[in-house]
């Protein structure tokens, strides 16, 4: 039999939990119908659907109506901020992070293209954000501020709660993308001041294609994808039920195990990041060790391809990550790295290792016990001689 892997790359996607699945089966096979429905057969899901929506409410602080299931991160980061700049025509200013996922860079990009000035505020060589900049940055033309709340390379997480207050001070729509933080960190946005914030169900062991968009009450909100009246007349097209289930689910098992991600996880993952540098020679960790998520290490060894560090680690059966699962195939260095003034002989040997609750402290040593070997080969045979 196969070897079971070892999957440290829980910042791409997770596996779904068992529990999750079970409740999703009778939603794929039983109860297939449209909530929509007249029909008892398809309307008895609306009332599975609402309970969803109050077990993601639930996780992080948020009312039930607040709530707006959509089919991933990426759409709920586009959603907010497309919602933002057409709800104030009148501003033409977007502001965000030159480190945010693809899912808010891109579209900022997109939006550049259209027209709107944008600001990518810096970072410094620890990965926290130029606060300096930001302030200089905010002005009346301001439509909407996007920061994320944890960067999904490094696990450094942005001043949220800082930025939140100068902002609705200035009546300044705040969208946080909270994809990677969700079900790692307390949250509760009765006490953080965003307006919106963006949920992924794959990031916490939920199916892929299921996300959910918070949008706090009296937020004005434009939707996104027009049709018919699902989701309140805010995000047309017929609910993923089964999946929705799932992510509700999820929130409710996620709850529970907030304090686990802050100690079991955590103690493994500073257990790799100690071993791995004491057992590398010139290894380095990318972002601020104090403020970043308790699951994620970013490690460079200089003068090593990240590629061929990820090959000979498959060949044991480990899953790492050289960056972002969304720009793998690029052949461009992280620009989170880059942003940071990684420099270029460590930047290109960079790993992130994302670890999960249902990793184990045999999955640690096994990376410990077949990573150094692998790097000393590589270093050997690596044109700078090292």
């Amino acid at each position: 039999m196969k070897e079971k892997p070892v999957y440290l790359d829980n910042n791409a996607t997770t596996a779904i939990a068992p529990e999750v699945l079970d409740e999703m089966l009778p939603y794929l096979k039983e109860f297939y119908g449209n909530p929509s429905s007249m029909h008892t057969f398809g309307g008895q899901l609306h009332k599975k659907l609402e309970e969803a929506r109050e077990r993601v409410a639930a996780l992080i602080g948020a009312e039930p109506g607040e709530i707006i299931f959509t089919s991933c991160g990426t759409e709920s980061d586009n959603t907010a901020i497309m919602s933002a700049v057409d709800s104030r025509r009148d501003k033409r200013h977007i502001v965000t992070s030159s480190v945010e996922h693809p899912a808010v860079l891109n579209f900022s990009k997109h939006l550049a293209r259209k027209g709107y000035r944008v600001t990518f505020l810096p970072v410094n060589n620890l990965g926290q954000l130029d606060m300096d900049a930001f302030f200089k940055a905010i002005d009346d033309d301001v439509a909407v501020v996007s920061i994320m709340y944890a960067n999904n390379e490094t696990g450094v997480l942005f001043p949220i709660a800082e930025l939140g207050a100068a902002l609705r001070d200035r009546g300044i729509i705040f969208h946080t993308d909270a994809v990677q933080a969700i079900g790692k960190l307390p949250i509760n946005v009765k006490e953080l001041p965003v307006d919106m914030l963006a949920i992924s169900g794959h990031k916490l062991h939920a199916p892929k294609g299921v996300g959910a968009l918070y949008v706090r009450k009296g937020t004005r909100f434009v939707p996104y994808i027009f049709g018919g009246h699902q989701e309140h007349g805010r995000r047309a097209g017929t609910e993923n039920m089964a999946s929705i289930i799932g992510l509700g689910k999820t929130c409710e098992i996620a709850k529970t195990h907030i304090d686990e991600e802050a100690t079991r996880v955590q103690a493994m993952r500073d257990r790799l990041e100690k071993a791995l540098l004491e057992k590398c020679p010139q290894a380095r960790v990318n972002g601020d060790t104090k403020n970043r998520l308790p699951n994620t290490t970013n490690i460079s060894f200089e003068f090593v391809e990240g590629e061929a560090i990820l090959l000979r680690l498959d060949e044991h059966g480990i899953c790492a990550s050289s960056g972002s699962a969304c720009s793998s195939g690029s052949l461009e260095p992280s620009h989170v790295l880059r942003a940071m003034g990684v420099p270029f002989t460590a930047i290109h040997g960079s790993i992130r290792f994302s670890i999960s609750r249902y990793n184990t402290n045999e999955d640690i040593d096994k990376v410990i016990e077949k990573l150094p070997p692998i790097i000393k080969e590589l270093r050997i045979l690596s044109p700078y001689g090292r």
